[in-house]
């Protein structure tokens, strides 16, 4: 390698005359002209600037032309319509992914036969579809480091990119999505669940369970429809008396006697849907419950089944459940306390209506109460003739042997098991009538 030419101090010698800055800033140039080493670093150390300017210049002007040209839409798993989005996108047509994540759904039918349905969506990644002749960028992300800390699953969003100029399909887009998920809902019932803070579908719609399909004795579900009926249309007569807007129903009685088969065949007929609550969840708290009870989807009906099995007596709960952080003053509270829900229908069933505490049975938290009780005579008439339509004769046959044997314990799902058993034989379920003795029998 050469080495640097030597400092000419003769020549500076001969330019002594001059100023010494003069004389520095001659040998300077002379020093950084002749020498390759500081000539190559400043040509390198120019380049690198320039290509730092020129890239900063870049982030700049797409950065701009990105905001002035382009529009996102962020859609986060805690929003309602993101799983609208995800079952329509599921089912459009003009898309491109090929990163697919399936959802399993089992369909039970009217005749008992069980079927499978698959759907594909959008898995996480992006995928890209054309909507109303505009293309769109859709970006599945999902974080692995932030978890929903009431549920245990990572949070989610979806995120559409468009033209700017095409904003507006992103309403389109969405009102689209809502009125597929209406109508796929569309003549069915919705059952909820609590999912964390929050209420989510449990499985796919139910079809409609008719009012008359389930059979309780004479003037029960009359009497229930009837006052369900008065209160919604009261709402402004409990607003000018400065009563809450609220009731609550208590349906007690054995087992299979058809208390929540009958809340969802009220359902029905009302056109609502029911948000069933475990009381006993490990992880339900007072606040978690006050939040649920005050954030049910609209037309729902609020379940809380065997309520016995999360409280027994004050003396025992007082603090709080068997296997809940829920207390005892927090269901209350939650049913009849200052921040509890209005416009809202809860019911209740138990089996075990004497272990409830006198506190929860008084007006304001149960307002009407009835005892579903096991079959009678009218109930089991009623049944066989839904049963085996116009087979008069051979109900009186089956009514008959009903009372010689004196079955007075009879559950109207132990009749149901029967007739389902046998539904195309009315005589063999007559034959088979003493199966009913005893009620741990399985057809």
């Amino acid at each position: 390698m050469a080495s640097p030419p030597p400092i000419d101090f003769d020549k500076i010698r001969e330019n002594s005359d001059g100023s010494l800055g003069s004389m520095i800033k001659s040998g300077f140039t002379e020093v950084i002209s002749n020498n390759p080493y500081f000539a190559a670093g400043g040509g390198l150390m120019v380049l690198g600037t320039g290509l730092a300017l020129a890239r900063q210049g870049i982030v700049k002007s797409s950065g701009f032309i990105y905001r002035q040209l382009l529009v996102d839409l962020e859609i986060p798993s805690k929003d309602k319509s993101y799983l609208w989005f995800l079952e329509w996108m599921s089912q459009y047509k003009h898309r491109t992914s090929r990163h697919l994540s399936v959802e399993t759904n089992f369909v039970q039918h009217d005749n008992g036969s069980v079927s499978t349905r698959f759907s594909l969506v959008p898995g996480p990644g992006k995928h890209l579809i054309k909507y109303k002749g505009a293309y769109m960028l859709v970006n599945r992300e999902r974080s692995g480091k932030l978890l929903d800390m009431t549920s245990g699953t990572p949070f989610e969003t979806v995120t559409l990119t468009t033209l700017y100029s095409d904003r507006k399909l992103f309403s389109d887009l969405l009102g689209e999505a809502k009125q597929l998920a209406l109508k796929a809902r569309e003549g069915k019932t919705v059952l909820y669940t609590s999912w964390g803070p929050e209420w989510r579908p449990f499985g796919q719609p139910r079809k409609k369970r008719m009012i008359g399909s389930v059979i309780l004795d004479k003037s029960i579900a009359e009497g229930i429809i009837s006052d369900v009926k008065d209160f919604l249309d009261s709402g402004e007569w409990y607003h000018k008396r400065g009563i809450p807007y609220r009731r609550g129903y208590l349906l007690y009685g054995p087992p299979g006697s058809g208390k929540t088969s009958f809340i969802q065949a009220l359902a029905g007929e009302l056109d609502y849907n029911i948000c069933i609550l475990n009381l006993s969840e490990s992880n339900l708290t007072d606040d978690r419950l006050n939040h649920l009870m005050n954030h049910i989807p609209e037309r729902s009906i609020l379940l809380l089944e065997d309520i016995d099995a999360a409280f027994n007596k004050r003396a025992q709960t007082e603090d709080k459940g068997y296997t809940s952080g829920v207390t005892f003053s927090g269901l209350l509270n939650a049913l009849d306390g200052v921040a509890s829900a209005e416009e809202c229908i809860t019911f209740m069933t138990t089996n075990h209506p004497e272990k409830l505490d006198p506190a929860l049975m008084r007006p304001g938290r149960v307002d009407y109460k009835v005892l579903v009780d096991n079959a009678t005579e009218y109930q089991v008439r009623q049944m066989f003739l839904r049963f085996y339509e116009n087979e008069n004769e051979l109900c009186e046959v089956f009514m008959n042997k009903y009372r010689h044997l004196q079955l007075t314990k009879v559950s109207t799902a132990q009749l149901q098991g029967l007739f389902v058993y046998n539904k195309s034989n009315p005589q063999s379920a007559i034959d088979m009538i003493e199966t009913l003795q005893n009620p741990n029998t399985v057809f």
